[in-house]
């Protein structure tokens, strides 16, 4: 198998199983106001690509990609490889199981 062909069928991000994501965590991702604007996003929509999701436009790349790692370490988003684009998802349904009306509660008193 060639090198190429290795690192085109390796995983590019990681999603935690909700199991393992302790409370701790979870609540930290929430707490920054650019991710819990990102989650928001997301939570109107189906998906976003990742600069979609960002919470301004003059956000550095490297700092989103920070928000994002966080965000998906907390099991809150997935994210998937189409052609060139990242496109994030929220993974509302696990997350409520994991830990039932957090999402809701954070969502509807965040600031405006």
């Amino acid at each position: 198998m060639s090198e190429r062909s290795y690192i085109s069928i390796m995983p590019r991000f990681t999603h935690p199983r909700l199991e393992d994501v302790p409370l701790d965590l979870a609540l930290h991702a929430l707490a920054d106001p650019n991710r819990l604007s990102m989650v928001a996003r997301l939570a109107a929509t189906e998906r976003l690509r990742c600069t979609d999701a960002a919470p301004c436009e003059s956000i550095p790349k490297s700092t989103l990609s920070n928000h994002l790692k966080l965000l998906r370490a907390a099991g809150l988003i997935e994210t998937t490889q189409a052609g060139r684009e990242m496109i994030n998802t929220l993974r509302r349904n696990d997350f409520d199981r994991r830990f039932p009306g957090l999402l809701d509660v954070v969502l509807a008193n965040r600031p405006a």
